[in-house]
């Protein structure tokens, strides 16, 4: 079964309007991911439309950076009912899609947005090893190589976009990790 068919027959896929790939461009250096989809990402079949979205355009625009310079995508490529946490067999399910794209991609630098996607990443995929994992506070723009299913990576955590709408003070934090992630890039 390939990856689009193991996250078609998850249950939140069958109660989703759609399955949200990614956007920006896909020979990109950067790869930022998400956790999964909300309500207006399912809707519009597009990741990061809604509130975090359009910070994100915001921070990144801040540090002279856009669509045309990174891609992003989420773990999840379904929205969970109600934005519940996702099951353990729905990331699994899931999972085989995301790293299919970094393959292909093959970016320098993963970001990861958020205390759920740098768990993720941090404990390599395994979903039991998540909740053991630092969060985003202690990891936050600190470059790690990591190895997933045969693919090296260089991660750098930041803060999701939506926190920093929650809490204004993590901006100064965001701009000084996206010179972390430009530093880390090979022009």
């Amino acid at each position: 079964m390939n990856e689009v068919e193991l996250v078609k027959n998850t249950e939140i896929c069958k109660n989703c309007k759609n399955i949200v790939v990614g956007k920006g461009n896909i020979n990109s250096k950067i790869l930022f991911v998400g956790e999964a989809p909300g309500k207006n990402e399912d809707e519009q079949g597009i990741p990061f439309v809604g509130a975090a979205g359009k910070n994100l355009d915001l921070l990144l625009k801040g540090a002279n950076l856009d669509l045309t310079d990174i891609y992003i995508t989420n773990i999840l490529k379904c929205r969970p009912p109600k934005n519940r946490d996702p099951t353990i067999i729905e990331i699994e399910a899931h999972t085989p899609w995301l790293l299919k794209q970094i393959k292909e991609m093959r970016p320098e630098v993963i970001c990861s947005l958020g205390n759920y996607a740098t768990k993720f990443f941090l404990a390599l995929g395994k979903v039991d090893k998540m909740k053991s994992q630092p969060g985003i506070s202690k990891v936050h723009g600190k470059p790690k190589n990591i190895e997933i299913d045969g693919i090296k990576i260089k991660l750098i955590p930041l803060f999701h976009p939506a926190a920093i709408i929650y809490n204004r003070s993590l901006i100064n934090e965001w701009k000084k990790d996206l010179e972390i992630i430009k530093s880390e890039i090979k022009y």
